[in-house]
């Protein structure tokens, strides 16, 4: 690489986004790391992330199903609140026909340990699970989407305004992502080829 005056795109900036300094109940991790699933809507990962403008931050939170690494449900906004993943969390049960019993992972933010959030999750019939404490490998393809999203589409940016960004985040996961990139979990398929056989037979 330094020969070809070559460098990675892959930045070491990083900014918490769980706070996880609080006294809510947190639930049991649950999911354990097993990150296969053997149809759509069993098992779902949720997190946030943080994208700089020139207005301040833009916060992204994302719900991903397991099965064919589909994001299902995701929102912005300039606060990183309970509402941010409420609103994801709204978007993915209406989105896949409002399925019960799916087994919902996030990490232990207060966020998601609050009350309006787990009351979401039982009214839904969701089951939550939570990663160990300061453990970012407990919810390891959720951070993999993250990071594609920013080496691959958005560290080459400056965005003025939270508008420009949500653009882009919004083309990169409904357009390129569900239909156009290719994952080797999917065997080189996308999201969306890989779900839709599934969603024929239903």
């Amino acid at each position: 690489m330094k020969k070809n005056r070559w460098r990675s795109k892959v930045t070491k900036k990083y900014r918490v986004t769980t706070d996880s300094n609080h006294h809510l109940p947190v639930a049991e991790n649950l999911l354990d790391r097993q990150f296969t699933a053997e149809k759509p809507n069993t098992k779902w990962l949720s997190d946030i992330t943080y994208i700089r403008t020139d207005e301040g931050w833009l916060y992204l939170a994302v719900i991903l199903d397991l099965y064919g690494r589909e994001p299902v449900g995701w929102a912005m906004g300039d606060k990183i609140t309970r509402d941010l993943v409420i609103q994801a969390l709204h978007q993915a049960i209406l989105r896949r026909n409002y399925p019960r019993g799916v087994l919902i992972h996030s990490d232990r933010g207060n966020q998601y340990c609050s009350y309006d959030y787990q009351n979401e999750l039982s009214r839904g019939g969701l089951t939550c699970s939570m990663s160990r404490k300061g453990n970012v490998w407990d919810n390891a393809p959720m951070e993999s989407f993250f990071g594609k999203l920013k080496q691959e589409w958005l560290n080459d940016k400056r965005f003025r305004t939270r508008s420009d960004a949500m653009q882009e985040v919004f083309w990169y996961i409904e357009v390129y992502y569900r239909n156009y990139r290719l994952h080797e979990r999917n065997g080189y398929q996308t999201p969306r080829e890989y779900v839709k056989p599934i969603a024929a037979d239903d």
